[in-house]
């Protein structure tokens, strides 16, 4: 019987669930849309491209591990966690003769991958196809053919793919300039090579074999090894046998040589996509986690406002003895009934909206395209559930005082709003005011932007809670400020205090969306400047050097600095990575030890960089709180390639926000890196910026820059950077602000009765709109203060946290703006339709039945 009545009850009060039926849509489709994101970053699959015609693949294990064993109660548990390095792991040559030794296997094919970059001219070269080098050996991998010409046999032949050669106009005996890993060199093009099959994300150059060894710069070592089986072998059984054959293979530094078949070849093949899996589950997670929380307290506010409305009703069905737990039923299902469809058209709604987040971050190059957006029935069954679950739950909250007064109260509460917030009501909103404040105090402790990040959202959004449940005494308390000045400003005026006034529970339903809209925007778009210039600030007064070399390309050769360096001068080279100590992933750039003070200074509290060798490392005072070291201690940590190293430490310095946390001898690096060309070069010198351009013209797309020039490249980068976040968080607030408008246009639209007997009393249509005004205006007056009294708190102890400064970096236009697109919502939100509903006769509203 109960749900034959929520049917009737929703069918004939569609206006009046058509707000909570938006917010819970638009709430299924964002949580869909990072559903898929995040099964994208667990199941997405990588399709292999260079490796097509090998159907098994041995390379190097890309992670470092870490096995702990834990006695108790008579119980052993062995718990075991893996990370991925940073670069490529790679395998001993010599491990081809024991690949050769297995049964079924025909051929081994030693690969080389590598850094190389054509500097062709105009747009020949493709971005979004990264160029890497190979020898002309391992063509058969995918399999690449000659078209045209011949293979390369000196160390100045190269073949370059079928691509290149129609986007550059190149025919075999024209020349083509690369940039590896070495100084940038031309090449006689022999000959042209298409693949079997369609490359679409890279770009592959053939060198000589020889000269491939020279370019990759590891001397016995290969990228993989490609084998390929006898003629009849499967190649599962393959996979099988070169596993066995190779268990307890170590490769040099320690790793176990993996063996890959399948889709299991496109995460060797392309590194920067596996690590992207990681970067796209915690991405998706933590967008997915936001958007739940914001929309349970968007949806919770909509079904308060929504059952309010409805007092009188729920009044009257109390008074002809419907039980409280009919009550909660009839609601209940009603909500069941709205968050089942809007559940449903919001889930297929998300699944075209997460395949357009994810080309979006592809386009900005946080996710390579090489991984395949993957989609599956279980997000919209997640999101379709989530709905059900927070809709139900939204109604059995809103729905517990009148469910629980006797019925006579109910009755007079709903004629006239209660003076006081429930008692639970009071000390839920104390109790979240406190865990906000004590997440704000854990915020300024927290020093690595990984574990801060998720604090500073989750932080507003229970701010915003508390401020959900506080929201009437809150705005009682705002009408006791602006009460005098309202009351002589006009009828208008004097009517918006009275509504405010008797209605502060109804204002208080508008006023928690605004606030969330307004702390979350301003802690989004201020977040990422406040980490930023912080940043830049240490690199500005930690860099000595006269000058900076940066490059366009992939970076600044090692040449590029010897030919800079003379007698008097100092030239220091900077190569970046991360490394890993246990699990913990931290920033690291290697630098040339000659005459470094010179040119950089971290503020070194302690220690000397003069000791800095290839078997020492300066650490930041944030690695040596957090590893416990000081100078004389030994830091055992794995290089980016999966070298372990312990090296020790000579000095703690300051900057490592501007620097990274770690710091090692530029040599030692560039070994482990797949990039050992320098990232920048910092020049000390008398020479002028015209004579240091004269010794680098040989080399293309190096320019010497200012310091200053340098860091305004750097802001370019992190702006760049930033807008990830802000795509990521947008549609967060998207959110937030359609539940602005949502909220106040049902706030607005159930008060044509009341609208009604204002015109009937003598108000005119003009004082009605200009009330409606007045209030919105004093509603966003008190958002304001409440959203940016969240985001400055937060804010400034993110700053604290990861700074040491209590300094946000809030943009006063940037902020006005937020502040005028709220207030520019709430106006709108509130015009329409109130000039929607004073178009009807007054006199036909005050007779119509209720």
């Amino acid at each position: 019987m109960m749900l034959r009545y929520a049917l009737r009850t929703v069918r004939a009060r569609k206006g009046g669930f058509l707000g909570a039926f938006f917010a819970l849509m638009c709430a299924a489709a964002l949580i869909t849309a990072c559903g898929t994101l995040l099964e994208t970053g667990l199941r997405g699959t990588i399709a292999t491209e260079r490796y097509a015609a090998t159907p098994v693949v041995v390379s190097a294990d890309q992670n470092v591990h870490q096995t702990t064993v834990k006695h108790k109660k008579g119980k052993t548990k062995v718990k075991h966690k893996a990370k991925p390095i940073a670069e490529r792991a790679w395998l001993p040559g010599d491990l081809a003769t024991e690949l050769r030794k297995v049964p079924g296997v025909r051929e081994v094919v030693p690969e080389l991958t590598f850094l190389a970059e054509p500097l062709a001219p105009g747009g020949a070269v493709d971005k979004d196809r990264p160029a890497y080098g190979h020898a002309w050996d391992s063509a058969a991998l995918t399999p690449y053919t000659l078209t045209t010409g011949t293979a390369p046999k000196a160390d100045g032949d190269l073949v370059i793919d079928r691509r290149l050669a129609e986007r550059a106009h190149l025919e075999p005996g024209d020349r083509l300039t690369v940039q590896s890993t070495q100084s940038p060199r031309t090449y006689r093009v022999t000959g042209i090579a298409a693949p079997a099959h369609e490359v679409r994300h890279q770009t592959a150059l053939f060198f000589s074999t020889a000269e491939a060894r020279r370019l990759a710069a590891h001397p016995g070592q290969v990228t993989a090894f490609g084998v390929l089986p006898a003629k009849g072998t499967d190649a599962a059984v393959l996979k099988r046998s070169v596993s066995t054959a190779l268990h307890g293979t170590k490769a040099p530094h320690g790793t176990t040589a993996q063996v890959s078949a399948g889709d299991g070849r496109g995460p060797v093949e392309f590194l920067d996509a596996a690590a992207a899996r990681t970067k796209l589950v915690s991405m998706g997670g933590a967008m997915g986690g936001t958007s739940l929380l914001v929309a349970v307290l968007v949806v919770v506010g909509t079904f308060a406002l929504s059952v309010q409305q409805r007092h009188r009703e729920l009044a009257l069905l109390r008074a002809i003895a419907a039980t409280s737990g009919q009550i909660r039923a009839l609601l209940g299902r009603e909500a069941l009934i709205v968050g089942a469809a809007a559940g449903t058209t919001g889930a297929l709604a998300g699944l075209p909206l997460g395949s357009w987040l994810h080309g979006r971050f592809v386009a900005m190059g946080a996710v390579p395209a090489t991984l395949q957006h993957t989609v599956s029935v279980f997000p919209p069954f997640a999101a379709l559930a989530a709905t059900l679950l927070g809709a139900w739950a939204a109604a059995r909250i809103s729905s517990r005082r009148i469910a629980r007064i006797r019925p006579a109260e109910a009755l007079a509460e709903a004629r006239a709003e209660r003076t006081r917030p429930a008692w639970g009501r009071i000390l839920a909103g104390v109790a979240l005011l406190a865990g906000g404040a004590v997440l704000v105090a854990v915020l300024s402790v927290l020093r690595t932007e990984p574990a801060s990040t998720p604090v500073t959202f989750l932080a507003v959004v229970v701010l915003s809670s508390s401020v959900a449940l506080l929201g009437p005494l809150l705005v009682r308390a705002a009408v006791a400020v602006l009460g005098g000045p309202l009351a002589l400003t006009g009828p208008s005026s004097r009517l918006a205090r009275a509504n405010l006034r008797g209605h502060a529970a109804r204002m208080a339903s508008v006023v928690t969306p605004l606030t969330l809209l307004i702390g979350m925007t301003c802690t989004v778009l201020f977040v990422q400047p406040t980490l930023g210039n912080a940043a830049r600030a240490q690199a500005r007064e930690g860099i000595r050097a006269d000058w900076v070399v940066a490059a366009q390309g992939p970076g600044v050769p090692a040449e590029a600095a010897r030919r800079l360096r003379t007698q008097h001068d100092t030239v220091t080279e900077v190569v970046r990575t991360t490394v890993r100590v246990g699990l913990d992933k931290y920033a690291a750039q290697g630098v040339t030890p000659g005459g470094l003070t010179r040119t950089w200074d971290p503020d070194v509290t302690a220690g000397s960089l003069k000791k800095l060798t290839e078997d020492t490392v300066a650490v930041s005072e944030l690695a040596a709180d957090q590893l416990h070291l000081k100078p004389g201690s030994p830091l055992k940590l794995t290089l980016g390639d999966g070298t372990p190293a312990t090296p020790t430490v000579v000095a703690v310095y300051a900057e490592g926000l501007g620097f990274g946390d770690l710091t090692f001898a530029h040599d030692l690096i560039a070994r482990h890196v797949d990039n050992p060309l320098a990232a920048s070069v910092l020049v000390s010198t008398a020479r002028t910026q015209t004579q240091l351009a004269t010794t680098l013209r040989e080399f293309p797309g190096i320019h010497v820059l200012a310091p200053a020039a340098a860091d305004s490249i750097q802001a370019a980068r992190q702006q760049a950077n930033a807008e990830v976040n802000y795509l990521a968080m947008g549609l967060v607030l998207a959110f937030t602000a359609i539940a602005v408008v949502n909220t106040l246009a049902m706030s607005v639209s159930e008060r044509v009765r009341e609208f009604a007997l204002l015109r009937l009393a003598g108000a005119t249509r003009r004082q009605v709109l200009g009330m409606l005004r007045t209030e919105a205006l004093s509603v966003l007056l008190l958002a304001t203060a409440l959203g940016s009294g969240i985001a400055l708190a937060v804010l400034t102890a993110f700053s604290v946290g990861m700074t040491g400064e209590a300094a946000p970096a809030v943009t006063p236009l940037v902020y006005v703006a937020v502040v005028a697109l709220a207030g520019l919502l709430a106006l709108v939100a509130t015009a329409l339709p109130g000039r929607v509903a004073l178009r009807v006769s007054p006199v036909t509203v005050a007779t119509a039945k209720e």
